[in-house]
Parts: structure tokens; C-alpha cells; sequence
């Protein structure tokens, strides 16, 4: 099992999307790389510095970090700096967070082909993850329980697999 800590806008969507795709084990909503204490929702939105990231554990077996990086890439833009659809503020920043300096060279790689595919520099944070504090109970797998919720991702790309 690998992991991986990816903020792509509110979180919501990001994990409801990856839930979809076979190799993912599971993943789990919250806020990465802001102070180190843990915020409530609150608190995020109040610009605590936090940004609303997804844990994605995953089979590397069955699927990939090069692909789950083209799959992230799909679902943002790019070149947004703290905004991604009709959502605005640092806490919607995005970023690719890692524990593992393994993952460094493919990270780099795919962030060089979204960079020349797309002709300009990303505005896509690639870090060290500092910590991630799990949001609460209510914001986990919230677009299965509230399927009506806004998300910045098209419904359309709910079904890929």
C-alpha cells in the first residue's frame, strides 16, 4: 500500500471522484500543510492556512501514481491559484503532498508533462506533506450521504471507471 495527499479544491469532490477508480483502498478528507494544530472547518474557512487535501491510499500494483497524477490533473485547473470552480480561498488551494521521497521523480515527472501540456507553470503546490489532520465525521464521503452537495468536479467524471 502507498499513499498519497492530494488537494484539488473542496474535498468533497476530490475524494468522491478517487473512490471511484479500482486500486484505490480507501481515502479519507481533511486539512494538510497549514499550522501544526488541528482546525476545525471553521477555522479552515477563516483562513487557518490549512488546504482541504484527500488521503488516497492505494494497490501501486493496480493503479499507479503516474496515473493517479494524470486522473488529479484532469479534474483541476492547473494554473487556478486558491481557487478551483465556484470555491475561493487558500483553503482550496491545490498541491500533491508526499511522505515518501521515493515518490519525488515520478511526482516531478508528471508535474513537467501537465506544465508542458498545459504551456505554462503550474500554480499546483509539491510538497512534503508537514500534516493532515482528518476533518470531521460530517465531510467524510459527504457527496455519497448529500448527493445533491455542490462540487467543482462535473457529475460526468463521477463515472470514469
Amino acid at each position: 500500500m502507498r499513499t498519497i495527499y492530494l488537494a484539488g479544491g473542496c474535498f468533497w469532490g476530490m475524494q468522491k471522484f478517487f473512490d471511484q477508480f479500482e486500486g484505490v483502498l480507501s481515502t479519507q478528507v481533511g486539512y494538510a500543510n497549514g499550522p501544526d494544530r488541528a482546525p476545525t472547518y471553521q477555522q479552515v474557512c477563516q483562513d487557518s492556512g490549512h488546504a482541504e487535501t484527500v488521503r488516497i491510499d492505494y494497490d501501486e500494483g493496480k493503479l499507479s501514481l503516474d496515473r493517479l497524477l494524470e486522473l488529479f490533473f484532469m479534474v483541476i485547473d492547473p494554473l487556478s491559484l486558491n481557487k478551483q470552480g465556484g470555491d475561493e480561498g487558500i483553503q482550496y488551494r491545490t498541491g500533491v503532498y508526499y511522505t515518501d521521497p521515493d515518490q519525488l521523480p515520478a511526482l516531478r515527472s508528471a508535474f513537467e508533462r501537465e506544465a508542458a501540456k498545459v504551456g505554462a507553470p503550474l500554480a499546483v503546490e509539491l510538497l512534503p506533506l508537514k500534516n493532515f489532520f482528518p476533518a470531521e465525521e460530517y465531510h467524510q464521503k459527504y457527496l455519497d450521504k448529500n448527493p445533491g452537495g455542490y462540487c467543482h468536479i462535473p457529475q460526468r467524471m463521477m463515472h470514469l471507471e
